[in-house]
């Protein structure tokens, strides 16, 4: 991928040049399926405003975006944003054509692949313990919850004469899981 930086009415600083280039350079690994895709990048300003514009053209592929604001770096930043936006709607456009057989620059790119994550199954990690829970009421069962680290305990009712789990929610509270048979 060729990447062509253009500077208008105002002479970059190093470091603006290597945040750019560091920045849009990130774009090559989302457009491995086109090699040949060509990015230009404006940057400009006038009186007080930072204005960038991009424009990315390779195969079945065109992207524009513009954004100014009054700091080039959070313009540079506002503009990748709304390319990276763009491209993910092109990707969605192109799954769905890709169902009925077409083939999607976008698609060949490790970066935006969410299928893959769905395709995969969780593992389970399976410990073998030798585990007899104490009998105990569910209040005590609480109080030694709070007393650790842990996420959940597992422990004999002594109520019920059931095994229970009592486990520590997000906001805070414990919950009770009594599967009841």
């Amino acid at each position: 991928m060729r990447i062509t930086f253009n500077f208008k009415n105002f002479d970059p600083s190093d470091h603006l040049r290597k945040y750019a280039k560091d920045r849009f350079g990130k774009l090559a690994k989302y457009m491995s399926g086109t090699p040949d895709a060509d990015l230009q990048v404006n940057l400009e300003v006038e009186k007080f405003r930072h204005i960038a514009d991009i424009v990315l053209t390779g195969k079945n592929v065109h992207i524009s975006a513009r954004e100014d604001s009054e700091d080039m770096y959070s313009t540079v930043d506002m503009v990748w944003d709304k390319l990276e936006a763009q491209m993910r709607k092109t990707r969605d456009k192109d799954k769905s054509r890709r169902k009925s057989g077409s083939d999607s620059p976008l698609m060949d790119a490790g970066g935006f692949d969410d299928d893959a994550d769905a395709k995969r199954k969780p593992v389970i990690q399976k410990t073998e313990d030798d585990f007899s829970p104490k009998p105990m009421i569910v209040e005590e069962a609480a109080l030694q919850l709070e007393s650790t680290d842990n996420e959940f305990l597992v422990f004999l009712n002594a109520e019920s004469e059931r095994i229970n789990v009592i486990y520590r929610r997000k906001t805070g509270d414990f919950g009770l899981i009594d599967p009841g048979v």
